[in-house]
């Protein structure tokens, strides 16, 4: 795939698929965009939510592993275990991976190992990253994967946009995700158009639009009661 580095709006780096004309974040600051999205309207919306000793996270994107750095930089302040599962279907090279920025932008202890550790840990098979910091990367596509009903407590949903990948928005999809959600779980999105959010209701989760990251009005978080 043709894809290239480019540099976003809070000095983070992101890609550009170039076949697709579609990045990987906004453009506005890919850190800023997946702690506002994720991090905050997600994991710790649920972590404030819940008293709990372990959290099963399920990513659709895992993309360049931001999301799935964020969440571990989450973790090392937690007693409880983080379980995460992500989904890929064409893996960021390498070559690429080993000139993205995050672990100096981030700059925590040891954040460079951890970022290398997420890349190059082996696919389909529960690796420990850290005690308490389980990953689980799937290559693939989500239409051909199947998890057990009522797996995960958060769902970061991180495909490419509607408009670039329409596939992955539609009900069969999201059906597929919804059964996988325990009760009381989130999933978020930066993507607020209409039809999803209508989809998502119409799957008996509780839709709530949400202030978006720089540079977006709007994100979506649906919640799935008991």
């Amino acid at each position: 795939m043709n894809i290239e580095i480019i540099v976003t709006s809070d000095g983070s780096h992101s890609l550009i698929n170039k076949e697709l004309n579609e990045t990987y974040h906004s453009t506005h600051g890919a850190i800023q965009e997946s702690l506002h999205v994720f991090i905050k309207n997600g994991l710790q919306f649920w972590l404030e939510q819940n008293q709990t000793k372990e959290i099963s996270i399920l990513e659709i994107g895992f993309g360049t592993g931001l999301n799935a750095l964020l969440t571990l930089r989450g973790s090392l302040n937690q007693e409880a275990r983080f379980h995460y599962t992500t989904i890929e279907a064409f893996p960021v090279a390498f070559e690429l991976v080993d000139q993205l920025n995050y672990a100096q932008q981030l700059n925590f202890e040891m954040a460079e190992k951890y970022f290398q550790d997420i890349h190059r840990s082996e696919w389909n098979a529960q690796i420990s990253i850290m005690p308490n910091f389980i990953l689980e990367k799937h290559q693939g596509k989500i239409q051909a994967m199947n998890f057990p009903d009522q797996t995960f407590d958060v769902v970061f949903f991180d495909a490419f946009s509607p408009d670039k990948q329409p596939e992955m928005w539609e009900m069969p999809i999201l059906e597929k995700i919804a059964k996988t959600m325990k009760n009381n779980s989130a999933l978020v999105t930066y993507c607020a158009k209409g039809q999803l959010k209508r989809d998502l209701k119409s799957l008996g989760l509780k839709v709530e639009t949400l202030a978006g990251p720089p540079g977006k009005r709007e994100m979506v978080r649906a919640v799935k009661s008991n």
